[in-house]
């Protein structure tokens, strides 16, 4: 199994854990524990106090000095006052609880909101990074392709985009917006501003492959043999920008990712009650928070796994292009 191959199934397999949260976590992340705030993490047993081994992994209401309340796989969550909630990959029944991460000052489930907060982060990046790698794209093939004043204008044009202080741009859109946002209309908002605002540079790297592509021989001889410009440019330009696409992509995500989370951080993304990774990092700011109660810096960690990730399928992406020879994406 190629280096490539393998970046890319723990990418996707981060991909398919967030967006499997409505099954995975184990409840509603806007649910509040009002007598669990900041528990600690649950410990899951299989060995009992009486030395006993238990079949089904379980665990204790309050302590351990109390009974065994054993976990159930693909059940339906069962609600404090008794209502049967929505189907689950790991349940207990009430009064115990099974925190795998514990829980915040509201007392609402740290993994169930990391999962689901991951949809809202993580999604932005690749949303925003789509955005602005088609736009980026189109561009930067007509204009390294077509040449001429066309490239001057959108040479001209990324040089405005990349002076774009895109923050500032994102707080004049967000104070236009009103005070009770949408979480949809706020992630909207915060792709399309970080999408529009980043297409300048995998234009211009885009650009100078498609100049290098349209001199190659098999483009002039299929321009020599009647073939039409839109049939160059699909047909043997396009694919060999390609490869920098993809580059691209695995750098810009994990970047538009960052932002989101750095703008749900001060507000300026999806607010509470929605969970965001940056709204959640944002509880770390309380310092007695943070050093007495280590599990609230999950969202972090996640965030240096999944850098970690797409650093490494940059990485791969980038050897690759490297070994294979000109037209081998084509």
């Amino acid at each position: 199994m190629t280096p490539t191959i393998r970046t890319a199934m723990g990418v996707g397999a981060v991909y398919a854990i967030v967006l499997g949260a409505a099954l995975l976590s184990p409840y509603d992340p806007a649910t509040q524990h009002r007598d669990r705030p900041l528990a600690p993490p649950a410990r899951v047993h299989v060995v009992d106090r009486d030395g006993r081994v238990h079949l089904r992994p379980f665990v204790y209401a309050d302590d351990e000095s109390g009974p065994t309340y054993p976990v159930r796989f693909f059940a339906h969550e069962v609600d404090e006052d008794g209502s049967i909630g929505s189907r689950r990959l790991l349940a207990v029944d009430p009064p115990a609880h099974i925190f795998l991460a514990g829980t915040d000052e509201l007392g609402r489930d740290q993994f169930s909101r990391l999962l689901y907060g991951g949809r809202i982060s993580l999604g932005a990046g690749v949303l925003a990074g789509a955005l602005a790698l088609t736009i980026g794209l189109l561009l930067g093939c007509v204009a390294g392709f077509f040449g001429g004043w066309i490239d001057a204008a959108v040479m001209a044009a990324s040089d405005l985009f990349m002076a774009l202080p895109w923050l500032y741009l994102l707080l004049a859109i967000r104070a236009a917006l009103p005070l009770d946002v949408s979480p949809g209309r706020a992630l909207a908002s915060v792709v399309i501003v970080i999408g529009i605002a980043g297409w300048a540079r995998p234009a211009r790297l885009i650009r100078s492959v498609v100049l290098s592509a349209r001199t190659r021989d098999y483009v002039t001889a299929a321009a020599a043999s009647g073939a039409s410009r839109a049939r160059l440019m699909v047909a043997h330009v396009l694919p060999e920008a390609f490869s920098v696409a993809l580059t691209q992509a695995s750098i810009l995500v994990p970047q538009y990712t960052l932002a989101e989370i750095t703008l749900s951080f001060f507000g300026l993304g999806v607010g509470e009650p929605t969970p965001s990774w940056g709204t959640m990092i944002n509880a770390m700011l309380r310092q007695e928070l943070s050093a007495a109660h280590w599990w609230l810096a999950a969202p972090a960690a996640a965030l240096v796994v999944v850098s970690l990730l797409y650093h490494a399928a940059a990485d791969a992406l980038h050897q690759r292009s490297q070994v294979l020879p000109a037209g081998a994406w084509r």
